[in-house]
């Protein structure tokens, strides 16, 4: 009995986000152009202040330095997580010099794979900072015609 309460409860809501969207979509075709105008313009000013909408252009080289800036950072949080586990394991080895061996290279290993990450990550944040110049000054190719 309580199973089938539960089923006509979550049926009952899923009806109701449906009419409730095509409510508010007929509703909005009643509002008058300009006013969606301002209310879209509104928006928009809205998502610029909190940073959700850009408005420089969205090219190839912002998409690849976000991707590449992920990246970067999922390399960081391992090599964290790393240095974490390998102090872990040293302070629980109990004296074992195997166990501490083995963390002491761990550490030493990962501290280096963060040294690489920021300095990949510093590479690549002087590229993509810079890049926005040279495409506005045509690159310094040839100039005139052949």
């Amino acid at each position: 009995m309580k199973n089938i309460l539960n089923k006509k409860i979550v049926f009952l809501l899923i009806w109701g986000c449906i009419l409730f969207n095509s409510a508010s979509a007929n509703a909005l075709s009643l509002i008058s152009d300009q006013a969606k105008s301002g209310m879209f313009n509104q928006q928009k000013a809205l998502r610029e202040t909190a940073g959700y909408e850009s408005t420089t252009k969205d090219g190839v080289a912002t998409i690849v330095a976000t991707a590449i800036k992920a990246f970067i950072g999922l390399l960081g949080i391992i090599f964290v997580v790393l240095i974490v586990y390998s102090g872990y394991s040293w302070m629980t080895a109990g004296g074992d010099e195997t166990k501490i061996t083995k963390a002491k290279n761990t550490i030493s290993r990962a501290v280096i794979g963060l040294i690489i990450v920021l300095a990949a990550y510093s590479i690549t944040y002087f590229v993509f900072s810079n890049l926005d110049s040279v495409v506005d000054s045509g690159g310094g190719g040839m100039t005139g015609s052949p």
